[in-house]
């Protein structure tokens, strides 16, 4: 059973940059899908990124936020620059393998000045 973690989050200013980390309990190998979610206050769970073939964003975050692969620390990272208040909220990380899903507790993450 893989554990996820999550961490980076925090108080950041309009215009600022985090870095997210979703750390796995053990070596993910073989293929699998990696997709970081946001759920704003109130609102539903979207996908801002995910790893297949190929990477994927949300339209809202393309060319603020890069997603990677889980490196040697089996970690993986979501790098999120020009930070807007609309962004605030949780930041999960989801895992999919071809026999298992596992999801993160999540970070939070508040744009304020």
């Amino acid at each position: 059973q893989v554990q996820l973690v999550e961490s980076g989050g925090g108080l950041v200013q309009p215009g600022g940059s985090l870095k997210l980390s979703c750390s796995a309990s053990e070596t993910i190998s073989g293929a699998y899908y990696l997709t970081w979610y946001h759920q704003a206050p109130g609102k539903q769970r979207e996908m801002v990124a995910i790893i297949t073939s190929a990477l994927q964003y949300k339209e809202s975050v393309r060319g603020r936020f890069t997603i990677s692969t889980f490196n040697t620390q089996n970690t993986a990272l979501l790098q999120i620059n020009s930070l807007r208040t609309e962004d605030s909220g949780d930041y999960l990380c989801h895992l999919k393998t071809p026999t298992a899903d596992y999801w993160g507790q999540g970070t939070q993450v508040t744009v304020s000045s």
